[in-house]
């Protein structure tokens, strides 16, 4: 079966830096275009930035831009999410997910998700 599974999450300072990854499994990796989305308590789950098929294009969140990176390697499966200087308000649970059509910004066109893993930011 599809399993995404999501690591590199932890507490971090204000200011600091966290790498996230994401290993897929069980689907045609590069048929997929990849995203990562967050959730903070009380908030609807929101797009943070995606990358499509052959990882030529990009897509961010205005409230990452210039301080996340998306990037993608499909001979290992994996997508990962560099995210720097990061503030209070990037605290969330952040999910890898997987869409087969394309590259989009609305959480219900994807067709697999992973668990999530937390990320928190301390002030």
């Amino acid at each position: 079966q599809v399993q995404l599974v999501e690591s590199g999450g932890g507490l971090v300072q204000a200011g600091g830096s966290l790498r996230l990854s994401c290993a897929a499994s069980g689907l045609t990796f590069n048929a997929y275009a990849m995203s990562w989305f967050r959730q903070a308590p009380g908030k609807e789950r929101e797009f943070v930035a995606g990358i499509t098929r052959t990882g030529v294009t990009t897509s961010y969140a205005d409230s990452v831009k210039g301080r996340f990176t998306i990037s993608r390697d499909n001979a290992k499966n994996t997508v990962t999410l560099q995210m720097s200087s990061l503030k209070p308000e990037d605290t969330a649970v952040y999910y890898c997910a997987a869409n087969l059509r394309t590259l989009h910004t609305f959480a219900g066109s994807y067709d697999y998700w992973g668990q999530g893993t937390q990320v928190t930011v301390s002030s």
